[in-house]
């Protein structure tokens, strides 16, 4: 956003809003990675994308790899937490909030998964074998993400909606490893029935964790 004010000569003067600068940075980053990875990314098209100089950006982020450990940090931490967790925490039955996600894809999420992928797999991939910073904020992300599920899947569990024999931990470990393996196979395949056909083993998954219902015979 850009302030409109008056200097005290009359002039008019543009004041921007150095947070929202920083964000449409970080969103344009975002972009360019998600499609292009980390290592081909253009800094020369972020900027293009955002109308700033190279000097707004280096003001916020001293270099390329600061910019990219910010996307993981800020921009896919967040998206992870808004389209894996929230969901899910606002069901009172975990199970169903988990299937309504795998239920609820739109025909353009599911272009991107099988095109460009999983932004959080995608640099895991790329990076992490490179990159020790990577690789720690990467990981930070997924263990963020686990310990959601993990909490939700105990909190079921004390409402009777999570069998109480399941561990939770290494429920939502399987979960998290399901998922990003489903990403990675329809992206290399770019076959949205590849990633139907694991979305279905997953809910599978999810439906065995319920608890088993108790039938009385007639008498």
């Amino acid at each position: 956003m850009r302030l409109l004010r008056l200097s005290a000569t009359g002039v008019m003067v543009i004041k921007r809003n150095p947070d929202e600068t920083r964000e449409r940075i970080l969103q344009a980053a975002f972009e360019e990675i998600h499609h292009n990875g980390f290592r081909s990314a253009s800094v020369d098209a972020i900027l293009a994308n955002t109308g700033l100089t190279k000097g707004a950006l280096y003001h916020h982020f001293p270099n390329k790899a600061a910019l990219g450990y910010a996307v993981v940090d800020e921009i896919i931490r967040r998206k992870i937490e808004e389209f894996w967790i929230k969901p899910i925490d606002r069901e009172p039955n975990p199970l169903e909030g988990l299937r309504g996600v795998f239920n609820g894809f739109s025909p353009e999420e599911m272009h991107m998964a099988c095109t460009t992928g999983c932004p959080l797999n995608n640099l895991a991939q790329e990076m992490s074998p490179i990159d020790e910073e990577f690789r720690e904020r990467i990981a930070a992300v997924y263990r963020a993400w686990q310990a959601g599920l993990v909490s939700r899947l105990e909190q079921g569990k004390v409402e009777g909606y999570v069998r109480e024999d399941v561990d939770c931990d290494h429920a939502s470990t399987f979960l998290v490893a399901a998922i990003g393996g489903a990403s990675g196979l329809a992206k290399n395949s770019q076959d949205p029935n590849i990633l139907l056909a694991c979305a279905s083993g997953i809910r599978q998954f999810i439906d065995a964790l319920r608890p088993v219902a108790v039938t009385v015979p007639l008498r």
